[in-house]
């Protein structure tokens, strides 16, 4: 865990607070290849390029972007991600918005947003 990161965290005025330790414990949790950083005002998530930002502007619902780096690549096919659940809203053809929920619905999308980063990381 990035010391940059924990402190900005830590300092967060945010109501999903907690949502957000939540899936950034998850998404480190993946492998020891993920780290982490502030992009875009915003925890973000990499391996070889940037593949998730938290988004702290939504309030009531905790969102995380998925994309294929840190800038738009035209060239990039839109990956095959199984979403049974159908937490992504694909926003172009190289990032979608994964929306959790909060309280009991957010604790029942992990597993789900689980299987979707992985298929994510592997397309990254």
């Amino acid at each position: 865990m990035d010391s940059v990161v924990a402190a900005f965290i830590a300092d967060l005025d945010h109501p999903m607070k907690a949502e957000i330790e939540s899936v950034r414990a998850l998404i480190l949790g993946l492998g020891p290849e993920i780290g982490e950083g502030i992009k875009w005002k915003s925890p973000t998530f990499r391996t070889t390029d940037d593949f998730a930002t938290i988004n702290l502007r939504s309030t009531g619902s905790l969102q995380v972007i998925l994309h294929l780096g840190a800038k738009v690549r035209p060239d990039l096919q839109k990956p095959m991600i199984e979403d049974p659940e159908g937490l992504l809203k694909w926003l172009g053809k190289d990032r979608c918005m994964a929306t959790l929920g909060a309280g009991d619905a957010f604790r029942a999308n992990l597993p789900a947003f689980k299987a979707v980063l992985r298929q994510w990381i592997a397309v990254v």
